[in-house]
């Protein structure tokens, strides 16, 4: 994917920034086709990866939960900027048969484009987000830029075992300026460091710690897959504090804010990572309020760019329809 180099930024550990930040709650067609036609006027690099095909997309779901396998590290605590939720934070949403019929109503009025949706509940930490919501399409699609995350996570966790450190070159840069620069530039140049300093092999075997089946080669993932990544971040049981706070910070206004976080209510704070890759069009998101969490990932195959705009509608209308009932 296309991304303008960044400026170096500096070497402290930035905080997550918790501002709240005005949206508008739907933007118009207008700003929509606007915001296309300035990633279609780039030229899209080759990326990293080979844009592998999408494993099989035929088996779909409508509106089940799936239990995480996934077998996750301890932390001593959640992130600084999301701390956790005490009962008396009150009681989130709830992820009903309303909510279900709403985004799969999405989903079947849109069927001319594969699409798969994956909730997560994080309200009350890591130990309650198991049962993922998932919609539509199951199955891995090319993840694009959403594995930037997965990523991240792997060369943090080498900082924190001592591997590795944030002031290590990493090509004209600091290991911690090519980070910042793949996550909230969406860089691929950086991309491409940042696997080669974790190493391929390696960044399968954290995802398998996960319970995600992650190959680079490929770049696949699952929706459920992709939220299960997020709900580690954000619940603090993958990374130190501090490492959580910086991620989380670099997926916050970042190049290209017209998906979920266009869509998302003002008063609700969004960490999210897109993806634009040929006929891919994806956006995973961490949306908070109070003590309210939840990741939501929707992944959009078509034909190509085209139809961009239209899937950007499909990724605004199931924003909508999650932040209406649960926030």
């Amino acid at each position: 994917m296309e991304e303008r180099t960044p400026q170096q930024p500096g070497r402290r550990r930035g905080g997550a920034r918790g501002r709240l930040r005005s949206r508008a709650f739907r933007r118009t067609r207008a700003l929509v086709m606007a915001a296309c036609a300035a990633i279609l006027a780039v030229a899209l690099g080759a990326g990293v990866h080979s844009a592998a095909q999408a494993r099989s997309t035929a088996v779909v779901q409508s509106g089940s939960v799936t239990n995480s396998q996934a077998s996750v590290p301890a932390s001593a605590a959640s992130p600084a900027a999301t701390p956790a939720v005490s009962p008396a934070a009150g009681a989130a949403g709830i992820i009903d048969a309303e909510l279900d019929a709403q985004i799969n109503g999405i989903i079947d009025a849109n069927s001319g484009y594969q699409i798969g949706v994956a909730l997560l509940d994080l309200s009350e930490g890591a130990e309650a987000a198991e049962a993922v919501h998932e919609y539509g399409v199951d199955a891995a699609f090319v993840a694009a830029s959403t594995a930037k995350v997965l990523a991240a996570e792997a060369y943090y966790h080498l900082v924190e075992t001592g591997e590795a450190s944030l002031e290590d070159p990493l090509g004209p840069y600091t290991a911690e300026f090519q980070l910042q620069a793949m996550i909230q530039q969406s860089d691929n140049d950086s991309w491409s460091l940042i696997m080669d300093a974790v190493g391929h092999g390696e960044l399968t075997d954290y995802a398998a710690s996960m319970g995600v089946d992650y190959s680079p080669a490929s770049n696949t993932l699952t929706p459920a897959e992709m939220a299960h990544i997020l709900a580690g971040l954000y619940s603090g049981t993958l990374l130190e504090p501090a490492d959580t706070e910086q991620l989380l910070a670099y997926m916050q206004d970042t190049n290209y804010e017209t998906l979920i976080p266009a869509a998302a209510p003002a008063g609700i704070t969004v960490f999210h990572k897109y993806g634009l890759l040929g006929g891919e069009l994806h956006d995973a998101g961490i949306l908070t309020q109070g003590g309210k969490a939840y990741a939501l990932v929707v992944y959009t195959k078509g034909d190509g760019l085209g139809s961009v705009p239209e899937r950007t509608e499909v990724i605004h209308q199931v924003t909508e329809a999650v932040t209406e009932a649960l926030f």
